[in-house]
């Protein structure tokens, strides 16, 4: 099932252990800043595999169409996943770090 939720509730999945965050953007965005404990997937490639099932996938853009678009793609597939509405640039919260994690 995809949901949408609002950027200010990501702070709250960055400390949630049941929660994967995924940011879609390019890998120099990515670097720049991101949220804490968020892999890197552009355009929702994953090169490590699939995501685990049993985890919620919290899905992040620039500004939340692709989130939208990928999220929809693996609710289809059986994910349990949200979509931040507004993406990163709506995200005012203290949970940005920049460079690989």
């Amino acid at each position: 099932m995809l949901e949408t939720v609002p950027a200010k509730l990501l702070d709250a999945y960055a400390q949630d252990e049941n929660a994967l965050l995924i940011d879609l953007r390019s890998p120099k965005e990515y670097q720049s800043g991101h949220i804490y404990r968020a892999v890197n997937a552009p355009m929702g490639q994953f090169v490590d595999g699939w995501p685990d099932r049993m985890r919620t996938l919290v899905l992040y853009c620039d500004r939340g169409a692709m989130s939208m678009a990928v999220g929809r793609k693996l609710s289809e597939q059986g994910y349990q996943v949200k979509s931040v509405v507004g993406g990163f640039h709506a995200y005012r919260g203290t949970q940005i770090v920049t460079g690989q994690e």
